[in-house]
């Protein structure tokens, strides 16, 4: 069957030579003092905004929606290649083997408790304690190694291994931190993995929607990534890998779609990735993934550039402000995507970040952004991130420095208050959007 869906195709094949525009790049927020500002988004490590080409995408196909694998009318037939197409998007954006297992999740941090779920018996896991939670604590068991990671992590790694029993062995990396956007030697660290004879997990979660990502050159078994992350914020994400520990490991979740036979005795489960895709799949995520990975994949060059010019100008800024430090993990020098966390001298992280919302229509990071233990060790436990994506602008980050220079030179103009745990400004009169009153 050949698919002729209205407009869909030109929806993600633009010239590769323009850096790939988001939705909500002209939006404007409120300030305290009764003025609009254009948003300044600093916050995509979060959750990055939707590509246009992805909303565009996702609103020519929703009339097309409706059931996967098993729906004989035209448009499930629809959906359901559209969902197998947009596994293969992702299995080509990864660099993926021609073997591995594609498997859409809801996030990252859903791929590896499933990948953790489907670890043989006995499995020695060893894992970095900066990491961010999802990729930290889904390992469970006797043999799990957390190792702290200093300058020299590949001798750390090897040290760890040394120390795991004869078995199967698993080394969970990440490939750009999530608090201080520092690349990992992926590579090099593979090559401590082999040594070994163990098997490499990359989370990409930060580092996919910044640099290309290949399987087959980082030499790495298994890689997880977010579509929030990647622009595509409907709610799906993919673990590509090896297949036989998918393949031999029980169902993630029990139900429809994972199974080939029910009898009153006796179940058959799904031998593919619909082994673990149990009940109705996130087409419309799966689909607005793949229009991403597309887009992202045709545009590296510019969206590098873009992040890398950005990255210097605020880097050198925060370091010429007194009283801003910031973090690092594996060293100042070492290479990174555009995410930098930093503390301002005697000022609550808290407080900084609803004074650079409310007086600046600045969206910051604060406090340890889901990775506790780097970002205790690092600071008092709290830290603020900037983080860049395609929607950050050079005034984006001007503004940013602007506000934290006047921020120690003359503090907030408003008066905050605790609410709830988080500081808010004490009579903060900014009207929220007109589409929440029929809420």
């Amino acid at each position: 069957m050949t698919l002729a869906i209205p407009h869909a195709r030109a929806a993600v094949e633009g010239p590769n030579t323009n850096l790939p525009s988001v939705a909500g790049s002209r939006l404007t927020v409120p300030l305290t003092d009764g003025t609009q500002v254009q948003y300044a988004n600093l916050d995509h490590a979060a959750s990055a905004p939707c590509l246009n080409a992805v909303q565009q995408a996702v609103d020519e196909f929703l009339p097309w929606y409706a059931s996967v694998h098993r729906g004989a009318g035209f448009a499930s037939q629809v959906s359901t290649k559209i969902y197998e197409r947009a596994r293969q998007v992702v299995r080509e954006f990864v660099g993926a083997r021609r073997t591995d297992e594609v498997v859409f999740t809801r996030n990252t941090t859903d791929a590896l408790n499933l990948l953790a779920r489907a670890l043989p018996a006995n499995t020695s896991v060893v894992v970095f304690d900066t990491d961010h939670h999802a990729a930290l604590l889904p390992w469970r068991g006797p043999h799990v190694y957390r190792v702290t990671p200093t300058a020299e992590v590949e001798r750390d790694l090897d040290e760890a291994l040394a120390r795991t029993p004869t078995g199967p062995r698993l080394v969970v990396v990440t490939g750009a931190t999530n608090v201080t956007g520092e690349l990992w030697p992926v590579t090099r660290l593979a090559a401590v993995a082999r040594r070994h004879g163990a098997r490499i997990a990359l989370d990409a979660a930060q580092l996919a929607p910044h640099r290309p990502v290949d399987v087959r050159e980082l030499d790495v078994d298994y890689v997880v990534l977010s579509g929030h992350k990647l622009y595509a914020p409907f709610g799906a994400g993919a673990l590509v890998g090896r297949p036989d520990w998918l393949r031999a490991a029980n169902p993630y979740l029990a139900g429809g779609g994972a199974t080939r036979l029910v009898t009153e005795r006796a179940v058959s489960w799904n031998y593919g990735p619909e082994r673990h895709e149990a009940g109705s799949p996130n087409v419309v995520g799966a689909y607005a993934l793949a229009v991403a990975c597309q887009t992202l994949g045709r545009s590296w060059d510019a969206v590098v550039a873009h992040e890398e010019e950005l990255l210097a100008r605020l880097r050198t800024g925060l370091a010429s402000i007194p009283g801003v430090r910031q973090l690092s993990i594996l060293g100042a020098d070492t290479p990174r995507v555009g995410v930098v966390s930093f503390t301002v001298e005697g000022h609550d992280p808290g407080l900084v970040a609803a004074y650079l919302s409310a007086e600046h229509g600045i969206g910051v990071r604060d406090g340890a952004f889901c990775a506790h233990i780097a970002v205790n060790r690092l600071t008092e436990g709290r830290a603020l991130r900037a983080s860049l994506g395609l929607g950050s602008t050079a005034e984006h980050v001007d503004r940013l420095l602007t506000a934290l220079r006047r921020l120690v030179t003359d503090g907030p103009a408003g008066h905050y208050e605790l609410v709830d745990g988080r500081y808010a400004p004490g009579e903060d009169t900014r009207p929220l959007p007109a589409f929440l009153s029929d809420l």
